[in-house]
């Protein structure tokens, strides 16, 4: 992994923005780690599963590319980050099941995840263990999470590394991203919105608040550290 970073370091301009780069796969083939700049504790990761319809495509039906977005945007603005992209489309049961899925929702009125298990698959497939243990092998002890899903903050918090939770706040574009947004607030997700408590564990953050979610405006500097 170490030996990946000293060979695939170079500039990246993104927005206006240039970083540099380095890039190593995640263990067992799940994915890239994407570091940019020069990272410490209390830098800004994302986990990203990859969306081929969100990103690739710009869909309006889901908020994966928005997040995305997002998230490479406060990246930039920090100068340090880290991207772990992670090859799990469709809830990890890839783009065939990801379209018989919306297929389904379509012909039954179901969510995505109850047309998932209606199917026979689980809801929800994905794995954030190895993402997280490559946040450790970077000798990481804590990070600010950039996500809206429990499953990654206790991924990483199982990894040893102290978490602090950055929601990321998209604005639905079609009535079926709406629906799809309230889907994953019944199935736990935090989604940020105006009207609180917008998460069952929390509620907005606060002015000085110090329990586990954070909202942009408490987001720390990073404490630099070359990889």
């Amino acid at each position: 992994m170490w030996n990946t970073f000293a060979v695939t370091s170079h500039e990246f301009s993104r927005k206006g923005h240039r970083l540099r780069i380095e890039i190593a796969e995640v263990p067992v083939g799940r994915g890239h780690l994407l570091i940019f700049g020069s990272i410490g504790d209390g830098c800004l990761v994302r986990i990203h599963s990859r969306c081929l319809y969100g990103e690739s495509l710009g869909g309006d039906d889901c908020d994966c590319g928005s997040q995305l977005d997002q998230s490479l945007d406060l990246i930039a603005a920090d100068g340090a980050g880290v991207l772990v992209y992670l090859e799990q489309e469709g809830r990890g049961y890839g783009l065939i099941a990801k379209a018989r899925g919306n297929s389904e929702s379509e012909r039954t009125g179901l969510d995505t995840f109850a047309s998932y298990e209606s199917l026979g698959y689980d809801a929800d497939a994905r794995s954030y263990t190895e993402a997280a243990q490559a946040l450790s092998i970077l000798g990481l002890t804590s990070v600010q999470l950039l996500t809206n899903n429990p499953a990654k903050m206790r991924a990483v918090t199982a990894a040893g590394i102290g978490v602090t939770v950055v929601p990321i706040r998209t604005r639905p574009r079609t009535v079926r991203a709406q629906a799809y947004l309230d889907a994953e607030r019944r199935r736990g997700h935090w989604i940020p919105t105006d009207d609180p408590p917008w998460a069952m564990e929390f509620g907005p953050p606060a002015n000085g608040a110090t329990g586990p979610l954070a909202g942009h405006g408490h987001r720390r500097p990073c404490a630099s550290r070359p990889v």
